[in-house]
């Protein structure tokens, strides 16, 4: 099963960090292959976290694909985890954390493994999604960048 995980250092906050990564409204503004985001289903829980329902579509050249999961965010321990419900996967599984080094910087943690039902799928998107993971760490930080401003480099 293709899996793919990172961890950066990047000059924003752990929460600011977080913040950002929870804002899966905005994805389609800047994450690779994300086409549209939908959230069906917005829950708090009494424990600070939230779970989300949300339907995201990827596309590359002719390929579209819609899938289903749940997201939990867990605003306490600064965790974000995906779990796949449906679509075009036999299994997805995706972890955020966000460790904070200091009041401006924080190590950023992505993990992601997943496999699709389809050999034909795994054959067309395969090769693409590992590229694209490979972008996010770097599509995030240059979001954080643009809404947090770009820090400044320290002596």
């Amino acid at each position: 099963m293709p899996r793919y995980s990172s961890k950066r250092r990047v000059r924003h906050s752990a929460s600011q960090m977080f913040d950002l990564v929870a804002d899966v409204e905005r994805y389609p503004e800047f994450v690779p292959l994300c086409q549209a985001l939908k959230i069906r289903q917005r829950t708090p829980k009494e424990d600070g976290t939230e779970v989300l329902v949300a339907d995201m579509t990827v596309s590359f050249k002719l390929v579209r694909e819609s899938f289903t999961s749940r997201v939990t965010l867990d605003r306490p321990n600064l965790k974000i985890i995906v779990e796949y419900l449906r679509g075009p996967f036999s299994n997805l599984e995706n972890r955020w954390t966000f460790e904070a080094k200091s009041e401006t910087e924080c190590d950023v943690g992505f993990f992601i493994s997943y496999e699709f039902r389809s050999r034909m799928l795994a054959i067309l998107m395969g090769s693409m999604f590992d590229a694209a993971f490979q972008r996010f760490a770097a599509a995030f930080e240059k979001r954080a960048d643009q809404v947090y401003g770009k820090p400044a480099i320290s002596s």
